[in-house]
Protein backbone atom coordinates (compact mmCIF):
# COMPACT_ATOMS: atom_id res chain seq x y z
CA UNK A 1 0.00 0.00 0.00
CA UNK A 2 1.57 3.38 -1.02
CA UNK A 3 2.28 5.40 2.28
CA UNK A 4 1.24 8.64 2.90
CA UNK A 5 2.67 11.86 5.12
CA UNK A 6 1.61 12.75 8.61
CA UNK A 7 -1.05 15.69 8.10
CA UNK A 8 -0.63 18.61 10.42
CA UNK A 9 -3.16 21.53 10.38
CA UNK A 10 0.20 23.50 9.12
CA UNK A 11 0.89 21.27 6.47
CA UNK A 12 -3.21 20.56 5.52
CA UNK A 13 -3.32 24.65 5.23
CA UNK A 14 -0.56 25.07 2.99
CA UNK A 15 -1.42 21.97 0.69
CA UNK A 16 -4.77 23.37 0.40
CA UNK A 17 -3.76 27.20 -0.06
CA UNK A 18 -1.50 25.73 -2.90
CA UNK A 19 -4.38 24.72 -5.24
CA UNK A 20 -5.41 28.56 -5.22
CA UNK A 21 -1.76 29.86 -6.01
CA UNK A 22 -2.11 30.96 -9.53
CA UNK A 23 -5.66 33.05 -8.98
CA UNK A 24 -6.10 33.54 -5.18
CA UNK A 25 -9.41 33.37 -3.82
CA UNK A 26 -11.55 35.70 -6.13
CA UNK A 27 -14.87 37.67 -5.04
CA UNK A 28 -17.68 39.12 -7.64
CA UNK A 29 -15.85 42.47 -7.78
CA UNK A 30 -12.82 40.22 -10.26
CA UNK A 31 -15.53 39.32 -12.19
CA UNK A 32 -13.87 40.33 -15.84
CA UNK A 33 -16.69 42.38 -18.09
CA UNK A 34 -18.77 40.91 -20.54
CA UNK A 35 -17.46 42.74 -23.04
CA UNK A 36 -14.03 40.85 -23.29
CA UNK A 37 -16.64 37.83 -25.15
CA UNK A 38 -16.27 37.43 -28.73
CA UNK A 39 -19.37 38.14 -29.94
CA UNK A 40 -21.64 39.15 -27.09
CA UNK A 41 -22.30 42.87 -28.49
CA UNK A 42 -23.41 41.79 -31.23
CA UNK A 43 -25.51 39.37 -30.09
CA UNK A 44 -26.51 42.18 -27.62
CA UNK A 45 -27.59 44.04 -30.31
CA UNK A 46 -29.86 41.40 -32.31
CA UNK A 47 -31.31 40.90 -29.51
CA UNK A 48 -32.75 44.45 -28.40
CA UNK A 49 -33.40 44.95 -31.95
CA UNK A 50 -35.67 41.78 -31.94
CA UNK A 51 -36.85 43.43 -28.49
CA UNK A 52 -37.56 46.61 -30.29
CA UNK A 53 -39.48 45.02 -33.11
CA UNK A 54 -41.24 42.73 -31.85
CA UNK A 55 -39.77 39.22 -33.33
CA UNK A 56 -40.43 36.49 -32.18
CA UNK A 57 -37.24 34.83 -29.91
CA UNK A 58 -37.04 31.52 -29.41
CA UNK A 59 -34.56 29.79 -26.76
CA UNK A 60 -33.31 26.35 -26.97
CA UNK A 61 -31.83 24.81 -24.07
CA UNK A 62 -30.00 21.11 -23.13
CA UNK A 63 -31.25 18.43 -20.93
CA UNK A 64 -28.72 18.44 -18.15
CA UNK A 65 -28.78 20.86 -14.83
CA UNK A 66 -26.41 23.27 -17.25
CA UNK A 67 -29.03 23.51 -20.19
CA UNK A 68 -32.17 23.44 -17.72
CA UNK A 69 -31.07 26.28 -15.64
CA UNK A 70 -29.50 28.58 -18.32
CA UNK A 71 -33.05 28.00 -19.73
CA UNK A 72 -34.77 29.55 -16.63
CA UNK A 73 -32.33 32.57 -16.43
CA UNK A 74 -32.58 33.82 -19.66
CA UNK A 75 -36.49 33.10 -19.02
CA UNK A 76 -37.10 34.97 -15.53
CA UNK A 77 -35.15 37.67 -17.32
CA UNK A 78 -37.28 38.31 -20.21
CA UNK A 79 -40.38 38.00 -17.81
CA UNK A 80 -38.51 40.50 -15.71
CA UNK A 81 -38.36 42.75 -18.68
CA UNK A 82 -41.52 42.12 -20.02
CA UNK A 83 -40.34 40.76 -22.98
CA UNK A 84 -41.99 36.82 -24.82
CA UNK A 85 -39.75 34.21 -24.74
CA UNK A 86 -40.45 30.47 -26.12
CA UNK A 87 -38.02 27.93 -25.02
CA UNK A 88 -37.93 24.08 -25.95
CA UNK A 89 -35.25 21.79 -24.03
CA UNK A 90 -34.72 18.79 -26.76
CA UNK A 91 -36.08 15.62 -25.45
CA UNK A 92 -33.12 13.14 -25.17
CA UNK A 93 -34.97 10.37 -27.00
CA UNK A 94 -36.92 12.09 -29.78
CA UNK A 95 -34.98 15.19 -30.59
CA UNK A 96 -31.48 14.15 -29.30
CA UNK A 97 -28.78 16.66 -28.06
CA UNK A 98 -28.80 20.39 -28.43
CA UNK A 99 -29.90 22.06 -31.92
CA UNK A 100 -30.54 19.41 -33.76
CA UNK A 101 -32.19 18.92 -37.38
CA UNK A 102 -35.63 17.54 -35.86
CA UNK A 103 -36.07 21.11 -33.33
CA UNK A 104 -35.47 23.39 -36.72
CA UNK A 105 -38.88 21.73 -37.20
CA UNK A 106 -40.14 23.24 -34.41
CA UNK A 107 -39.31 26.70 -34.39
CA UNK A 108 -40.13 27.62 -38.31
CA UNK A 109 -42.17 30.74 -37.93
CA UNK A 110 -39.41 32.37 -35.18
CA UNK A 111 -37.23 35.62 -36.15
CA UNK A 112 -34.50 34.71 -33.68
CA UNK A 113 -33.25 31.62 -32.01
CA UNK A 114 -31.37 31.56 -28.85
CA UNK A 115 -28.70 28.57 -28.09
CA UNK A 116 -27.53 28.06 -24.42
CA UNK A 117 -25.57 25.29 -23.35
CA UNK A 118 -25.11 23.91 -27.04
CA UNK A 119 -25.10 24.43 -30.47
CA UNK A 120 -21.60 24.85 -31.17
CA UNK A 121 -21.18 21.91 -33.30
CA UNK A 122 -24.70 22.02 -35.00
CA UNK A 123 -22.91 22.79 -38.39
CA UNK A 124 -26.32 21.26 -40.01
CA UNK A 125 -29.19 22.66 -38.14
CA UNK A 126 -27.71 26.58 -38.18
CA UNK A 127 -27.68 25.82 -41.97
CA UNK A 128 -31.10 24.93 -41.73
CA UNK A 129 -31.95 27.65 -39.66
CA UNK A 130 -30.25 30.29 -42.48
CA UNK A 131 -32.19 28.52 -44.70
CA UNK A 132 -35.36 29.37 -43.08
CA UNK A 133 -34.32 33.22 -42.47
CA UNK A 134 -34.16 32.99 -38.72
CA UNK A 135 -31.16 34.17 -36.92
CA UNK A 136 -29.32 32.16 -34.95
CA UNK A 137 -27.02 33.11 -31.32
CA UNK A 138 -25.03 30.13 -30.00
CA UNK A 139 -23.91 30.37 -26.98
CA UNK A 140 -22.00 27.59 -25.32
CA UNK A 141 -18.97 26.40 -23.65
CA UNK A 142 -18.23 22.74 -25.04
CA UNK A 143 -14.89 22.17 -26.74
CA UNK A 144 -15.07 23.60 -30.74
CA UNK A 145 -15.36 21.28 -33.34
CA UNK A 146 -13.25 21.45 -36.43
CA UNK A 147 -16.28 23.38 -38.67
CA UNK A 148 -18.16 25.61 -36.86
CA UNK A 149 -21.55 26.52 -37.63
CA UNK A 150 -22.82 29.47 -39.70
CA UNK A 151 -24.29 31.55 -37.09
CA UNK A 152 -25.31 35.09 -36.76
CA UNK A 153 -23.03 35.38 -33.45
CA UNK A 154 -21.04 32.92 -31.60
CA UNK A 155 -20.08 33.14 -27.88
CA UNK A 156 -18.07 30.68 -26.53
CA UNK A 157 -14.94 30.88 -24.36
CA UNK A 158 -12.67 28.64 -26.15
CA UNK A 159 -12.88 30.42 -29.36
CA UNK A 160 -9.36 31.37 -30.05
CA UNK A 161 -10.09 35.26 -30.74
CA UNK A 162 -12.44 35.21 -27.48
CA UNK A 163 -10.59 38.10 -24.80
CA UNK A 164 -12.89 36.15 -21.70
CA UNK A 165 -10.11 34.99 -19.47
CA UNK A 166 -11.43 32.17 -18.02
CA UNK A 167 -12.69 29.45 -20.68
CA UNK A 168 -13.47 26.62 -18.03
CA UNK A 169 -16.97 28.39 -17.28
CA UNK A 170 -19.84 26.19 -18.13
CA UNK A 171 -23.20 27.39 -19.92
CA UNK A 172 -24.97 29.02 -17.59
CA UNK A 173 -22.53 31.10 -16.58
CA UNK A 174 -22.78 32.48 -20.23
CA UNK A 175 -26.03 32.68 -20.27
CA UNK A 176 -25.89 35.05 -17.05
CA UNK A 177 -22.80 37.43 -18.63
CA UNK A 178 -25.56 37.59 -21.70
CA UNK A 179 -28.35 38.93 -19.31
CA UNK A 180 -25.68 41.32 -17.78
CA UNK A 181 -24.62 42.92 -21.18
CA UNK A 182 -28.63 43.05 -22.18
CA UNK A 183 -29.05 44.42 -18.82
CA UNK A 184 -26.61 47.39 -18.86
CA UNK A 185 -27.42 48.04 -22.57
CA UNK A 186 -31.30 48.00 -22.00
CA UNK A 187 -30.79 50.40 -18.80
CA UNK A 188 -33.10 48.15 -16.93
CA UNK A 189 -31.78 47.62 -13.47
CA UNK A 190 -32.40 44.08 -12.90
CA UNK A 191 -30.65 42.73 -9.95
CA UNK A 192 -28.49 39.83 -12.01
CA UNK A 193 -26.40 38.94 -8.62
CA UNK A 194 -29.52 37.27 -7.19
CA UNK A 195 -29.38 35.41 -10.47
CA UNK A 196 -26.35 33.89 -8.94
CA UNK A 197 -27.98 31.27 -6.87
CA UNK A 198 -29.17 29.36 -10.00
CA UNK A 199 -25.53 29.70 -11.92
CA UNK A 200 -24.28 28.39 -8.61
CA UNK A 201 -26.17 25.30 -8.95
CA UNK A 202 -24.98 24.69 -13.03
CA UNK A 203 -21.94 25.32 -11.68
CA UNK A 204 -21.27 22.71 -9.57
CA UNK A 205 -23.44 20.29 -11.17
CA UNK A 206 -21.70 20.40 -14.79
CA UNK A 207 -18.09 19.71 -12.86
CA UNK A 208 -16.55 23.10 -13.20
CA UNK A 209 -12.97 23.92 -11.79
CA UNK A 210 -14.00 25.36 -8.25
CA UNK A 211 -11.31 28.36 -8.52
CA UNK A 212 -11.17 31.37 -9.83
CA UNK A 213 -14.27 33.07 -10.81
CA UNK A 214 -16.19 29.81 -10.60
CA UNK A 215 -15.30 29.96 -6.98
CA UNK A 216 -16.54 33.37 -6.07
CA UNK A 217 -20.12 33.09 -8.07
CA UNK A 218 -20.49 29.77 -6.18
CA UNK A 219 -19.53 31.29 -2.96
CA UNK A 220 -22.11 34.05 -3.53
CA UNK A 221 -24.67 31.63 -4.76
CA UNK A 222 -24.56 29.22 -2.03
CA UNK A 223 -25.42 32.52 0.29
CA UNK A 224 -27.96 33.44 -1.92
CA UNK A 225 -29.87 29.77 -1.77
CA UNK A 226 -29.53 29.99 2.40
CA UNK A 227 -31.69 33.31 2.10
CA UNK A 228 -33.97 32.15 -1.13
CA UNK A 229 -37.71 32.81 -1.11
CA UNK A 230 -37.88 30.62 -4.43
CA UNK A 231 -40.20 28.34 -4.32
CA UNK A 232 -38.05 25.70 -5.42
CA UNK A 233 -35.62 26.39 -3.31
CA UNK A 234 -37.65 25.86 -0.04
CA UNK A 235 -39.21 22.89 -1.71
CA UNK A 236 -35.94 21.59 -1.92
CA UNK A 237 -34.62 21.98 1.32
CA UNK A 238 -38.15 21.06 3.10
CA UNK A 239 -37.20 17.64 1.21
CA UNK A 240 -33.84 17.48 2.67
CA UNK A 241 -34.79 19.04 6.10
CA UNK A 242 -31.85 21.43 5.89
CA UNK A 243 -31.80 25.08 6.33
CA UNK A 244 -28.13 25.52 4.63
CA UNK A 245 -27.48 24.40 1.44
CA UNK A 246 -23.77 23.27 0.79
CA UNK A 247 -22.17 22.54 -2.24
CA UNK A 248 -22.72 18.68 -1.71
CA UNK A 249 -26.28 19.10 -1.33
CA UNK A 250 -26.59 20.44 -4.99
CA UNK A 251 -23.93 17.78 -6.33
CA UNK A 252 -25.24 14.72 -4.50
CA UNK A 253 -28.99 15.83 -4.26
CA UNK A 254 -30.11 18.51 -6.45
CA UNK A 255 -28.44 17.74 -9.24
CA UNK A 256 -29.35 13.88 -9.74
CA UNK A 257 -33.32 14.91 -9.22
CA UNK A 258 -32.72 17.82 -12.16
CA UNK A 259 -31.02 15.70 -14.20
CA UNK A 260 -33.26 12.46 -13.39
CA UNK A 261 -36.43 14.33 -15.95
CA UNK A 262 -33.98 14.52 -18.66
CA UNK A 263 -32.85 11.04 -18.42
CA UNK A 264 -36.16 9.37 -17.99
CA UNK A 265 -38.83 11.23 -19.29
CA UNK A 266 -38.88 15.78 -20.34
CA UNK A 267 -36.08 17.87 -19.09
CA UNK A 268 -38.97 20.52 -19.30
CA UNK A 269 -40.21 19.13 -15.65
CA UNK A 270 -37.05 20.64 -14.45
CA UNK A 271 -37.48 23.68 -15.85
CA UNK A 272 -40.95 23.69 -14.95
CA UNK A 273 -39.75 23.26 -11.36
CA UNK A 274 -37.44 25.68 -11.27
CA UNK A 275 -39.91 27.99 -12.76
CA UNK A 276 -42.73 27.17 -9.83
CA UNK A 277 -44.51 30.40 -8.48
CA UNK A 278 -45.73 28.74 -5.20
CA UNK A 279 -44.37 26.46 -2.67
CA UNK A 280 -47.73 24.07 -3.94
CA UNK A 281 -46.30 23.82 -7.98
CA UNK A 282 -42.85 23.48 -6.64
CA UNK A 283 -43.96 20.37 -4.06
CA UNK A 284 -45.99 19.05 -6.30
CA UNK A 285 -42.93 18.71 -9.17
CA UNK A 286 -40.33 18.32 -6.93
CA UNK A 287 -42.05 14.96 -5.49
CA UNK A 288 -42.89 13.89 -9.09
CA UNK A 289 -38.64 14.83 -10.15
CA UNK A 290 -37.76 12.40 -7.11
CA UNK A 291 -39.70 9.51 -7.50
CA UNK A 292 -38.54 9.79 -11.65
CA UNK A 293 -34.87 10.20 -9.43
CA UNK A 294 -35.16 6.92 -7.52
CA UNK A 295 -36.13 5.28 -10.87
CA UNK A 296 -33.22 6.22 -12.50
CA UNK A 297 -31.56 4.87 -9.26
CA UNK A 298 -32.58 1.60 -9.97
CA UNK A 299 -32.39 1.53 -13.33
CA UNK A 300 -28.54 2.57 -13.53
CA UNK A 301 -27.96 -0.33 -10.43
CA UNK A 302 -29.29 -2.83 -12.43
CA UNK A 303 -26.88 -1.41 -15.62
CA UNK A 304 -23.82 -1.22 -14.13
CA UNK A 305 -23.94 -4.46 -12.33
CA UNK A 306 -24.56 -5.80 -15.72
CA UNK A 307 -21.61 -3.69 -17.58
CA UNK A 308 -18.93 -4.51 -14.66
CA UNK A 309 -19.83 -8.03 -15.64
CA UNK A 310 -19.24 -8.00 -19.86
CA UNK A 311 -16.12 -5.85 -19.47
CA UNK A 312 -13.04 -6.91 -20.72
CA UNK A 313 -10.71 -6.28 -18.07
CA UNK A 314 -7.89 -6.37 -20.09
CA UNK A 315 -8.71 -3.00 -22.27
CA UNK A 316 -6.90 0.13 -20.82
CA UNK A 317 -9.96 2.12 -22.38
CA UNK A 318 -12.83 -0.17 -21.67
CA UNK A 319 -16.13 -0.54 -24.26
CA UNK A 320 -18.86 -1.83 -23.38
CA UNK A 321 -22.28 -2.87 -25.36
CA UNK A 322 -25.40 -3.28 -24.27
CA UNK A 323 -28.72 -3.96 -26.82
CA UNK A 324 -31.18 -2.45 -24.49
CA UNK A 325 -30.07 -0.36 -21.84
CA UNK A 326 -31.85 2.52 -21.23
CA UNK A 327 -30.01 5.42 -22.79
CA UNK A 328 -30.78 8.30 -20.13
CA UNK A 329 -28.24 6.32 -17.78
CA UNK A 330 -25.47 5.56 -19.79
CA UNK A 331 -23.24 8.65 -18.37
CA UNK A 332 -23.42 7.61 -14.95
CA UNK A 333 -23.00 4.41 -15.32
CA UNK A 334 -20.03 5.19 -17.02
CA UNK A 335 -18.72 7.13 -14.41
CA UNK A 336 -19.54 4.45 -12.23
CA UNK A 337 -17.33 1.56 -13.92
CA UNK A 338 -14.59 3.59 -14.62
CA UNK A 339 -13.95 4.68 -10.69
CA UNK A 340 -14.75 0.68 -10.29
CA UNK A 341 -11.81 -0.18 -12.38
CA UNK A 342 -10.04 2.85 -12.63
CA UNK A 343 -10.27 3.03 -15.91
CA UNK A 344 -11.81 4.97 -18.82
CA UNK A 345 -14.83 3.85 -19.62
CA UNK A 346 -17.54 3.99 -22.86
CA UNK A 347 -20.84 2.67 -22.30
CA UNK A 348 -23.14 2.39 -24.89
CA UNK A 349 -26.64 1.16 -26.22
CA UNK A 350 -28.74 0.10 -29.36
CA UNK A 351 -30.66 3.37 -31.00
CA UNK A 352 -33.86 3.12 -32.74
CA UNK A 353 -31.80 4.36 -35.80
CA UNK A 354 -29.82 0.89 -35.88
CA UNK A 355 -26.54 2.82 -34.65
CA UNK A 356 -25.19 2.54 -31.16
CA UNK A 357 -24.68 5.67 -29.11
CA UNK A 358 -23.33 6.28 -25.71
CA UNK A 359 -21.68 7.90 -23.09
CA UNK A 360 -17.81 7.70 -21.56
CA UNK A 361 -16.41 8.82 -18.30
CA UNK A 362 -12.58 9.62 -18.31
CA UNK A 363 -10.42 8.57 -15.02
CA UNK A 364 -7.43 10.23 -13.41
CA UNK A 365 -4.93 11.75 -16.09
CA UNK A 366 -6.34 10.65 -19.47
CA UNK A 367 -7.77 12.60 -22.17
CA UNK A 368 -10.57 10.81 -23.41
CA UNK A 369 -12.05 13.71 -26.02
CA UNK A 370 -8.76 13.56 -27.31
CA UNK A 371 -8.33 9.99 -27.88
CA UNK A 372 -11.60 9.14 -28.89
CA UNK A 373 -11.91 12.12 -31.76
CA UNK A 374 -8.60 10.72 -33.20
CA UNK A 375 -10.98 7.59 -33.98
CA UNK A 376 -13.53 9.99 -35.59
CA UNK A 377 -13.54 7.85 -38.99
CA UNK A 378 -15.95 5.55 -37.55
CA UNK A 379 -17.97 8.12 -35.37
CA UNK A 380 -20.89 9.45 -36.41
CA UNK A 381 -22.08 11.94 -34.01
CA UNK A 382 -19.35 13.19 -31.08
CA UNK A 383 -18.76 15.63 -28.86
CA UNK A 384 -18.28 16.73 -24.83
CA UNK A 385 -14.53 17.66 -23.40
CA UNK A 386 -11.83 15.83 -21.38
CA UNK A 387 -13.65 14.24 -18.44
CA UNK A 388 -16.98 13.42 -20.79
CA UNK A 389 -18.04 12.45 -23.70
CA UNK A 390 -20.84 11.47 -25.87
CA UNK A 391 -21.22 9.32 -29.18
CA UNK A 392 -22.72 7.47 -31.97
CA UNK A 393 -21.44 4.72 -34.06
CA UNK A 394 -22.55 2.13 -36.58
CA UNK A 395 -22.88 -0.87 -34.72
CA UNK A 396 -20.48 -2.46 -37.54
CA UNK A 397 -17.98 -0.22 -36.64
CA UNK A 398 -17.84 -1.12 -32.77
CA UNK A 399 -14.58 -3.85 -32.76
CA UNK A 400 -12.78 -1.17 -35.03
CA UNK A 401 -13.44 1.61 -33.09
CA UNK A 402 -12.31 -0.24 -29.66
CA UNK A 403 -9.29 -1.38 -30.93
CA UNK A 404 -8.33 2.18 -32.24
CA UNK A 405 -9.51 3.23 -29.06
CA UNK A 406 -6.63 1.22 -27.13
CA UNK A 407 -4.03 1.75 -29.75
CA UNK A 408 -4.53 5.41 -29.37
CA UNK A 409 -4.64 5.39 -25.41
CA UNK A 410 -0.93 3.61 -25.61
CA UNK A 411 0.48 5.96 -27.71
CA UNK A 412 -0.29 8.53 -25.04
CA UNK A 413 1.68 6.30 -22.58
CA UNK A 414 -0.38 7.64 -19.39
CA UNK A 415 1.24 7.19 -16.19
CA UNK A 416 -1.01 5.82 -13.42
CA UNK A 417 -0.30 7.20 -9.88
CA UNK A 418 -0.24 4.53 -7.33
CA UNK A 419 -1.93 6.83 -4.83
CA UNK A 420 -5.22 8.26 -4.51
CA UNK A 421 -4.43 11.91 -5.03
CA UNK A 422 -7.72 13.00 -3.01
CA UNK A 423 -5.87 11.68 0.30
CA UNK A 424 -4.12 14.83 1.90
CA UNK A 425 -2.19 12.63 4.51
CA UNK A 426 -2.20 10.20 7.39
CA UNK A 427 -4.26 11.37 10.20
CA UNK A 428 -4.78 9.90 13.87
CA UNK A 429 -8.30 10.26 15.03
CA UNK A 430 -7.06 12.36 17.87
CA UNK A 431 -6.37 15.05 15.75
CA UNK A 432 -9.67 15.40 14.26
CA UNK A 433 -11.07 18.24 16.23
CA UNK A 434 -13.43 21.27 15.26
CA UNK A 435 -10.25 23.42 14.83
CA UNK A 436 -9.57 20.69 11.78
CA UNK A 437 -12.70 20.90 10.24
CA UNK A 438 -12.78 24.91 10.60
CA UNK A 439 -9.87 25.12 8.40
CA UNK A 440 -11.34 22.65 6.19
CA UNK A 441 -14.44 24.87 5.93
CA UNK A 442 -12.12 28.01 4.95
CA UNK A 443 -11.76 26.76 1.80
CA UNK A 444 -15.33 25.74 0.59
CA UNK A 445 -17.11 25.01 -1.65
CA UNK A 446 -15.50 22.01 -2.46
CA UNK A 447 -15.86 20.01 -6.15
CA UNK A 448 -14.03 19.79 -9.08
CA UNK A 449 -10.41 20.97 -9.10
CA UNK A 450 -10.63 21.50 -5.29
CA UNK A 451 -11.73 18.19 -3.77
CA UNK A 452 -12.89 17.99 0.13
CA UNK A 453 -10.05 16.47 1.74
CA UNK A 454 -9.54 12.88 2.21
CA UNK A 455 -7.27 11.21 5.01
CA UNK A 456 -6.06 7.51 5.46
CA UNK A 457 -5.62 6.26 9.52
CA UNK A 458 -4.37 2.77 9.47
CA UNK A 459 -4.68 0.61 12.75
CA UNK A 460 -8.45 1.12 13.38
CA UNK A 461 -10.42 -1.24 15.08
CA UNK A 462 -14.17 -1.89 14.33
CA UNK A 463 -16.56 -1.75 16.92
CA UNK A 464 -19.70 -1.82 15.86
CA UNK A 465 -21.45 -2.27 12.50
CA UNK A 466 -25.43 -1.66 11.47
CA UNK A 467 -27.16 -1.47 8.34
CA UNK A 468 -29.24 1.48 7.45
CA UNK A 469 -31.76 2.91 5.00
CA UNK A 470 -34.83 1.67 3.36
CA UNK A 471 -33.07 -1.01 1.70
CA UNK A 472 -30.54 -0.94 4.07
CA UNK A 473 -27.94 -0.54 1.28
CA UNK A 474 -25.84 1.91 4.06
CA UNK A 475 -23.82 1.33 6.80
CA UNK A 476 -22.86 2.81 10.20
CA UNK A 477 -19.57 2.21 12.10
CA UNK A 478 -17.85 3.04 15.45
CA UNK A 479 -14.29 2.73 15.23
CA UNK A 480 -11.41 3.01 17.77
CA UNK A 481 -7.90 4.31 16.88
CA UNK A 482 -5.45 4.61 20.01
CA UNK A 483 -8.26 4.77 22.21
CA UNK A 484 -10.44 7.41 20.51
CA UNK A 485 -13.99 6.95 19.50
CA UNK A 486 -15.45 7.81 16.22
CA UNK A 487 -18.76 7.05 14.59
CA UNK A 488 -18.65 6.45 10.45
CA UNK A 489 -21.04 6.25 7.86
CA UNK A 490 -20.64 4.21 4.23
CA UNK A 491 -23.04 4.22 1.66
CA UNK A 492 -24.17 2.07 -0.88
CA UNK A 493 -22.29 -0.77 0.49
CA UNK A 494 -23.29 -4.29 1.43
CA UNK A 495 -20.13 -5.64 2.60
CA UNK A 496 -20.27 -7.47 5.93
CA UNK A 497 -17.03 -6.55 8.57
CA UNK A 498 -16.01 -8.64 11.50
CA UNK A 499 -15.63 -6.88 14.63
CA UNK A 500 -12.72 -5.87 16.20
CA UNK A 501 -11.01 -5.88 12.98
CA UNK A 502 -8.15 -4.05 12.15
CA UNK A 503 -8.44 -2.03 9.07
CA UNK A 504 -7.02 0.83 7.32
CA UNK A 505 -9.90 3.90 6.49
CA UNK A 506 -9.84 6.44 3.93
CA UNK A 507 -12.33 8.83 4.60
CA UNK A 508 -13.66 12.46 4.48
CA UNK A 509 -14.70 14.45 7.81
CA UNK A 510 -18.60 15.78 8.22
CA UNK A 511 -20.09 17.76 10.99
CA UNK A 512 -23.16 16.17 11.69
CA UNK A 513 -25.38 18.72 12.91
CA UNK A 514 -28.96 17.46 14.97
CA UNK A 515 -31.39 19.43 17.04
CA UNK A 516 -29.12 22.54 17.39
CA UNK A 517 -25.61 20.18 18.13
CA UNK A 518 -22.63 19.29 16.27
CA UNK A 519 -20.81 16.01 16.11
CA UNK A 520 -18.01 14.86 13.84
CA UNK A 521 -18.37 11.73 12.03
CA UNK A 522 -16.31 10.08 9.01
CA UNK A 523 -17.93 9.19 5.71
CA UNK A 524 -15.86 5.93 4.59
CA UNK A 525 -14.46 5.94 1.21
CA UNK A 526 -12.45 2.43 1.66
CA UNK A 527 -11.67 -0.11 4.14
CA UNK A 528 -8.84 -2.06 3.25
CA UNK A 529 -7.75 -5.11 5.60
CA UNK A 530 -4.36 -5.65 6.26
Amino acid sequence: MHTYPKISLISLERLLQKRFEEDGFLTLKDLPPPTLFKDIEKATDRIIQAIDNKEKIVLIGDYDVDGVVSTVLMKFFFEKIGVGLEWIIPNRFKDGYGLSPTIIQKIEGFDLAVTVDNGISAVTAAQMCQDSGIDLIITDHHLLPTLLPSAYAIINPKQKECNFPYSDICGAQIAWYLIASLNRRLSVQIDIKSYLELVAIAIIADMMPLKHINRAMVLSGINLLGQSRQPYIKAFKEHLNKEHLESEDISFQLAPILNSAGRLEDASLAVEFLLSRNIYDARSRLSKLVILNDLRKEIEQEITQQAISKADKSHAVLVIHGEEWHEGVVGIVAARVARHFGKPSIILTDNKEGNIKGSGRSIGVCDLFEITKSCDEYLLKFGGHQAAIGLMLQRNHLELFRSKLQENYLKKAYIKSPSDPEIVGELDFAEITTDLTALIKRFEPYGQDNPRPKFITGEVSIVQMQKMGKTENHQRFLFEHDGVLLSGVRFNSNVSYPINEKVTLSYRLHENCFRGKVSLQIIIEDIIFR
